[in-house]
């Protein structure tokens, strides 16, 4: 777990080593966890994700972006160092707290809709679940303390949104160049349309 198994230093020995095992490869692990270069190819292969821009931004990246803001560490897991910012003021305080897990941060425009999660194994996308925390987003405390969150299987959507998000997941998985297994995150815009979060 973390930056060593997520991000793809174990798989990096287990590969010069010469030994099999499941899950994505040092490569594949390597690009999720790198939240920005992750990004940079789901734009690239025309995924809808949160508008964002790396920090620093200029002040008219900002105000494209608009407010509420989610600034966040390029390369962490479990929602370490995430903040949500509504008021400017508050944007500093964000930015030191994601630099104190990772020094390149990213900053993204607020999703306000309900959030999502697709399992994908080998070459077929599973089920979708819905992921309701009971903070605003779904947390670290959220994540590991019981009765903070519920994960609702299959969920209660319609089969249209639940296919999208099946194969919006798939070509994620692709994309990244992940293997054997994978979980996509996602959340709705302000439409209800799903965008992609970050595969794990």
């Amino acid at each position: 777990h973390g930056d060593q198994g997520e991000g793809g230093g174990v798989q990096a020995l287990l590969d010069l080593a010469g030994l099999r095992y499941t899950g994505s490869d040092a490569l594949g692990s390597g690009l999720a966890m790198d939240k920005e270069v992750a990004k940079r190819l789901l734009a690239q292969a025309g995924l809808p994700q949160a508008p964002w821009a790396r920090w620093p931004a200029t002040a008219a990246a900002l105000a494209e972006l608009g407010l509420p803001l989610v600034v966040k560490p390029s390369k962490a897991g479990s929602s370490v160092g995430v903040t949500i910012v509504r008021e400017p003021e508050r944007l500093p305080e964000a930015i030191a707290t994601a630099r104190a897990v990772d020094a390149e941060v990213l900053i993204e425009g607020f999703l306000p809709g309900r959030e999502f999660s697709v399992g994908v194994l080998g070459d077929r996308a599973l089920g979708v679940g819905e992921i309701v925390p009971v903070h605003e987003f779904f947390d670290y405390e959220c994540k590991y303390t019981a009765g903070m969150s519920q994960e609702i299987f299959p969920a209660p959507i319609p089969a249209a949104l639940a296919e999208e998000m099946r194969g919006l997941a798939l070509e994620t998985h692709r994309v990244l160049k992940l293997r054997d297994l994978s979980r996509v995150d996602f959340r709705l815009d302000a439409a209800g349309r799903p965008c992609v979060l970050e595969a794990n």
